[in-house]
């Protein structure tokens, strides 16, 4: 089982920060680990309220009780938690600051796929560019709806696909060697290592209230983003 921290907790519900590569609950098989089995395992009974891509790191939170499962999930129902991502993009955008309102809805021949489209369910996401290098852009975005792969999405519509994603981009993981121009690589490997090579999405922070005081809780950015974003800030300043 990968490592992972508790970032928050109280009697009704634990806030985890997930790593990339391990799932949120279990998938249909159940032969792979997932985070909710291993909270399983130290708390006894845990309950699903919200999930995050495989590939996805960051904050997540699971229910101690079917009490607090009920009221946390009508939080997110409700629209009433805030909900911020980290994730970087191909190339640069027109706009720093803007607001995606694009409908989506299953793909109707892809099973687990999205698509837009006008008679889809209502999806909002807001975004912000934090820093821009040749080619890459890091974005802070906020979603005001929940939907599945909807930064995915969203990113993939206006023509900015998160990088490495292998659904809604071209799934190419960044080398070293596409941002060096005088790249070469080391007598003692045989292949270059990708600095990146899974989704470059981040869940960075959960607000609500809950029993009267608001909690902020923040997932600091993962090494493997922290390394690829000072590569692009090296070789590939704007």
């Amino acid at each position: 089982m990968m490592k992972w921290n508790i970032l928050e907790e109280t009697p009704d519900w634990v806030a985890v920060d997930k790593p990339a590569g391990l799932l949120s609950i279990p998938d249909r098989l159940g032969q792979e680990p997932s985070l909710k089995d291993a909270l399983k395992q130290q708390y006894g009974s845990i309950y699903t309220v919200h999930r995050i891509d495989r590939e996805t790191s960051g904050v997540i939170v699971f229910a101690k009780t079917p009490e607090a499962h009920q009221a946390l999930s009508a939080l997110f129902e409700g629209r009433e938690i805030e909900k911020y991502y980290l994730g970087l993009v191909m190339g640069n955008l027109i706009n720093p600051k803007d607001s995606i309102l694009a409908p989506m809805m299953e793909h109707p021949g892809k099973a687990g796929r999205m698509i837009t489209h006008a008679k889809g369910k209502a999806a909002h996401t807001d975004y912000e560019v934090v820093a821009s290098f040749k080619g890459y852009s890091w974005l802070r975005c906020r979603i005001h709806t929940g939907r599945t792969h909807q930064i995915r999405l969203h990113m993939q519509h206006i023509g900015h696909p998160i990088v490495c994603d292998a659904w809604y981009g071209d799934g190419a993981p960044i080398l070293l060697s596409s941002l060096k121009k005088k790249f070469k690589l080391s007598k003692m490997e045989d292949a270059e290592r990708p600095i990146l090579h899974r989704l470059g999405l981040h869940a960075e922070q959960l607000t609500f209230l809950w029993n009267e005081k608001q909690y902020t809780i923040q997932a600091p950015v993962p090494k493997d983003l922290r390394a690829t974003l000072q590569q692009l800030e090296k070789w590939c300043p704007q």
